[in-house]
């Protein structure tokens, strides 16, 4: 088996406009099992673009419909943007429909907005690094319907600092405590190649962040590529399975219908 792209980004989330079928065509050319979508629904968001949810109902006929004209597998996760204050929201949302693939991520914090900015002002690095990993840790802790954590330390994507890069040592206490509270509740993480096409030119969560989880026993990772352009499809992943290799993982997690199987590493 191998392994498919388990962050994807279609036209249907508003910051994309990839189409479903280039994905799909893709997944089929790479020899893949199925093609994983996992498009945002964010609750509490302050971004208008955000705010107007994709009706599920007809999400699901597309794509059956679609698996069925390419005779292909589809297979349909999503990617939620938490806001603790839209807990029994997001709950009741999750309920309706079956997802075969749950992501976790932290988009905004405080009524405030990483992407646009505002929740880095009067703000240093340090102070707005640790108050993402509070919010994040609010999530693990009060929140588990979900199967990974999405890009655990994208924060740094988008910081306005001349070196946007951390030490871990500077955060351990809190970084220790998430991943511990991961593999209590048997929830796993995210290895996100996105970064890699970036500035940063580094995965999410780093190096460091993954050894720490492996070491404090977990062993549910999914790579993806967090495309939302069907050119990026599947980039970095190979790499991405280099990387874990390296820090000694010899299984990588797949999902369907929220069940996880084990794959060995290639």
């Amino acid at each position: 088996m191998k392994y498919t792209d388990h962050h994807v980004h279609t036209s249907h989330s508003p910051d994309s406009d990839a189409d479903v079928r280039e994905y799909i065509m893709k997944a089929k050319a790479l020899g893949l099992d199925f093609v994983m979508f996992t498009d945002h629904v964010d609750f509490g968001t302050t971004d208008e673009l955000f705010m107007d949810h994709i009706d599920y109902g007809e999400y699901f006929r597309r794509m059956k419909k679609l698996q069925e004209e390419h005779g292909f597998p589809v297979q349909v996760g999503v990617e939620i943007g938490y806001e603790r204050n839209r807990k029994v929201e997001i709950e009741e949302f999750l309920g309706r429909h079956p997802f075969d693939f749950v992501i976790g991520s932290i988009h905004y914090g405080d009524g405030k907005d990483f992407y646009q900015g505002d929740f880095f002002d009067g703000k240093d690095q340090g102070q707005a690094y640790l108050r993402y990993f509070e919010i994040l840790q609010e999530m693990v802790e009060e929140f588990h319907n979900y199967d990974v954590i999405g890009h655990l330390d994208y924060i740094t994507r988008y910081g306005p600092y001349k070196d946007r890069f951390y030490d871990y040592d500077r955060f351990s206490g809190i970084l220790d405590s998430i991943l511990k509270s991961l593999v209590e509740r048997d929830k796993g993480i995210e290895l996100n190649t996105s970064g890699m096409r970036g500035p940063l030119g580094t995965f999410f969560p780093k190096g460091e962040v993954l050894g720490r989880y492996r070491e404090l026993g977990g062993r549910t990772i999914t790579v993806g590529s967090d495309a939302h352009f069907s050119q990026d499809y599947y980039s970095g992943i190979p790499e991405a399975m280099d990387q874990l290799k390296a820090l000694g993982f010899e299984t990588v997690s797949s999902f369907t219908g929220r069940r996880e199987t084990k794959i060995e590493l290639y």
